[in-house]
């Protein structure tokens, strides 16, 4: 699948702009991950852009992002991307193995706590955010509470790296595309 095949099914079935941005904010963490994993940036990257394609249809546990996964067969979704989608969401139980499929489970909680503190920046960008800030704002726990640190910290071990790392990863991919995220 191509990236502009993933951002016509995300045009189709997203319609929070918001939530289009998270799926961009993903997609830019898993092609760096890709690169430093030795992996199909592509592939990757439509991982990044499709994991969260159903959660309007589906937005909740029970069925998102397993209902979502006979729409993206149909549309030739790679089994590999398929599995991975599956495995960003720990209720499935299906546990990420793959590089792949660490990473996106890895990138998709931090990414949102990224964006909470370039939101509580004082100038709402990216470029004010620091690793160290991150860290900050992660120990407090009514900020941005809808966030599920454990998957941040799990995520950070199962890539085998150190936390601080994980998160200046995310960060500076984030940063690179901070005009689309509008950050």
């Amino acid at each position: 699948m191509t990236r502009t095949e993933a951002l016509a099914i995300l045009d189709e079935y997203v319609k929070n702009p918001n939530l289009k941005k998270h799926m961009l904010a993903v997609e830019a963490a898993m092609r760096s991950y890709a690169e430093k994993y030795h992996g199909n940036a592509d592939e990757w990257g439509v991982a990044g852009l499709l994991h969260d394609f159903d959660w309007e249809i589906h937005p909740n546990a029970a069925e998102h992002p397993v209902k979502g996964q006979p729409m993206l067969e149909s549309r030739g979704v790679s089994p590999e991307i398929r599995r991975a989608i599956l495995t960003h969401a720990a209720h499935t139980g299906v546990r990420p193995e793959t590089d792949m499929e660490k990473a996106l489970f890895a990138s998709d909680e931090l990414s949102g706590l990224i964006v909470a503190v370039a939101l509580v920046s004082p100038n709402k960008t990216l470029t004010e955010v620091t690793i160290e800030r991150v860290i900050k704002k992660m120990a407090q726990k009514a900020f941005a509470a809808n966030v599920n640190r454990d998957e941040i910290v799990e995520g950070a071990a199962l890539l085998g790296i150190p936390l601080e790392l994980h998160i200046g990863n995310v960060l500076v991919a984030m940063q690179q595309i901070h005009e689309q995220l509008g950050l």
